[in-house]
């Protein structure tokens, strides 16, 4: 780990009491105000101003433990902008905290590996049902079980009131009070590593909530009304007094690596983070968080709704130094293909089967007909599939439709078992949304827990999204969306683990899939050069992946039963079928899917492969 890393500002224990560091430029006077345990009373310590706004001073009597807030201008105290902690929420005082005090067990752990990765994205609210860092703890051994190798925590900043997804974090370097303390979140990164297990934070620099976000009281040029995103003003990356704005995101990005342990990041809407300094603020805070972490290494991915691959190249190669992006091209065309999804953004998409096959093959669609034209920079051989992130569930594409329903809620468990086995064969790096290994049966809503006049706001607000959706232009069915603000919303999106046992068959396929996809000579490396993907029928994908005389072939039937001769593009660079063994079948009866055998049988002078309705088969070859 980096000794060099240190905070610009916060309050920091050393030999001497703490030090309190704050920027705020709009104040011409600020103190902290400090109470510790034992005081009756709070006492204030002045600070002095420094340069460029900057206040600082040291309380003797302060330690871990302690609660202080800033008083700017005689003012109530406020929360410290770089709190570790937030015990009472939003609009309570700030405690002290010394993150070097826990004891680490990880002094061997280097770091991730970004090939063959296993993502599950979990939200730590609704993994269990006591929705805590130290319930996630108690199912990461079910997670080795899986064979996963790298949990994504939604965001886990402090938000306001006690359920939240997420991004309506004010605290970005607080651990929400509702998953329990610093040290919690500590031990499940300690645990997690113990089990051989990644842990990568889901960080959001595009914008703070709207409760609890007193940046502009310390200093108005944290934002900028010239970069305007979806939920307001955005940050200030580029203008008159920027740096601490930067270095604000910077130590954030840091203060997790460095304090927590944590293994990198996924950027959210990296999109609508504007700027226009030489240095972009993603390939600046990626690089200082990777020096951070060092020796470690991590991971970084950005969601970028832009398609722009440039954001996960090298800077060698002109771009800004991430390993990869989220590609939800193949997600939505499954979803359409599947659901035959036509509303809003799912116009875009055809759900063919050979829209499936180029999202594989390239790993990020492009070339769009419901766009007309092409979208983002090119993508090339040099870009490997590992930097590609595909899913068939995610915390987007379940919690942002009305009802919270998962994929499996909609479609035939048959159909439902293809997609998974086409997710984990193809090249591509795969995620797993919390629960989509066991079918869960509960949904997963939007939820939020907001003031009375704010939550009913955001509850008109979510319910007037669908309006533009045929099912929902009366008023009168909006209202049957779940209110985000009813405790029962969220209460409803919590996993009910018996479902391992109920949807048995369903795990043993994911188990089997991801224990062959990790094991296997040829599906265990993320190479798209030795991947070719094509939609044969309407209804049936083809994919072949090779290492050297080594040859896997996937074909993933969405419909009936069916015969298909081996002739065409699709099988040109296929070896002959005389040496195909049966590696997996979707049809085998453990799964619980419909049961059937899929065949290679020789007609003649000609080769037929015959896969049964509604399953996905996997063959070795060799030449």
């Amino acid at each position: 780990m980096s000794d060099g890393w240190r905070p610009a500002a916060g309050a920091n224990v050393g030999s001497g009491g703490v030090e309190f560091r704050v920027w705020a430029p709009n104040a011409e006077s600020a103190e902290a105000e400090v109470v510790s345990p034992e005081d009756v009373e709070p006492r204030r310590v002045a600070l002095e101003r420094g340069a460029e706004g900057w206040f600082q001073g040291v309380d003797p009597h302060a330690r871990a433990g302690s609660r202080y807030g800033f008083r700017l201008d005689g003012r109530a105290a406020l929360p410290d902008p770089y709190s570790r902690f937030q015990p009472d929420g939003v609009h309570g005082l700030s405690e002290v905290i010394d993150p070097f005090a826990y004891r680490w067990g990880d002094d061997g752990w280097t770091g991730v590996v970004s090939d063959n990765l296993i993502i599950y994205e979990l939200h730590v609210g609704t993994m269990t049902g006591a929705g805590t860092f130290e319930g996630v703890i108690g199912q990461l051994d079910a997670l080795v079980d899986l064979g996963i190798n790298l949990i994504e925590l939604m965001p886990v900043a402090q938000c306001p009131g006690d359920r939240n997804w997420g991004y309506d974090g004010v605290g970005i370097f607080a651990p929400s009070h509702a998953y329990g303390r610093p040290d919690d979140l500590r031990w499940l990164v300690d645990e997690a590593h113990r089990r051989k297990i990644w842990v990568i934070l889901d960080v959001v620099y595009n914008h703070l909530g709207p409760e609890g976000n007193y940046l502009h009281a310390y200093a108005d040029a944290y934002f900028t009304d010239r970069h305007p995103t979806p939920w307001g003003d955005g940050f200030n990356w580029d203008g008159p007094a920027s740096e601490p704005v930067r270095q604000f995101a910077i130590d954030n990005a840091c203060s997790w690596v460095a304090e927590f342990h944590v293994d990198g990041f996924r950027l959210d809407a990296t999109h609508a983070l504007i700027d226009n300094s030489p240095v972009h603020i993603v390939q600046e805070l990626t690089a200082r968080s990777r020096e951070a972490a060092a020796p470690r290494l991590i991971v970084v991915f950005a969601e970028d709704g832009r398609h722009e691959i440039t954001r996960a190249r090298s800077l060698e190669r002109g771009g800004e130094g991430l390993d990869g992006i989220w590609a939800d091209e193949f997600h939505h065309e499954m979803r359409v293909l599947l659901t035959n999804a036509r509303e809003n953004y799912y116009a875009s998409y055809t759900g063919t089967t050979t829209a499936i096959g180029t999202a594989i093959a390239t790993g990020l669609e492009q070339d769009f007909a419901g766009k007309g034209h092409p979208v983002g920079t090119p993508i090339t051989a040099e870009d490997p599939a590992s930097a590609f992130v595909f899913c068939i569930q995610n915390h987007d594409q379940v919690g942002n439709r009305p009802f919270g329903d998962r994929l499996h809620h909609e479609i035939n468990l048959d159909r439902y078992l293809v997609a998974s086995a086409l997710l984990l064969f193809a090249p591509e790096t795969p995620l797993l949304f919390m629960g989509q290994e066991f079918a869960a049966s509960t949904p997963f809503l939007y939820f939020t827990d907001h003031p009375e006049e704010l939550g009913r706001l955001v509850t008109e607000g979510r319910r007037n999204e669908f309006a533009g959706f045929r099912a929902f232009h009366d008023e009168r069915l909006r209202e049957t969306i779940p209110d985000p603000q009813a405790e029962s919303t969220f209460v409803r999106s919590k996993l009910d683990l018996t479902d391992r046992e109920v949807n048995a068959g369903v795990l043993q396929l994911y188990t089997s899939l991801i224990r062959l996809r990790r094991s296997d000579q040829v599906l265990r490396v993320n190479d798209r050069s030795q991947t070719s993907a094509h939609g044969v029928t309407a209804e049936v994908v083809l994919v072949h992946r090779w290492a050297g005389d080594e040859h896997r072939l996937l074909i993933a039937n969405f419909g009936s039963a069916i015969t298909l001769p081996v002739a065409g593009d699709a099988w040109r660079n296929v070896p002959g079928l005389e040496t195909a063994e049966l590696m997996f079948s979707t049809s085998d009866r453990r799964f619980g899917g419909t049961p059937g055998t899929p065949l290679v049988e020789r007609h003649g002078t000609r080769w037929m492969v015959t896969v049964p309705g509604r399953s996905a088969a996997i063959w070795s070859l060799t030449t």
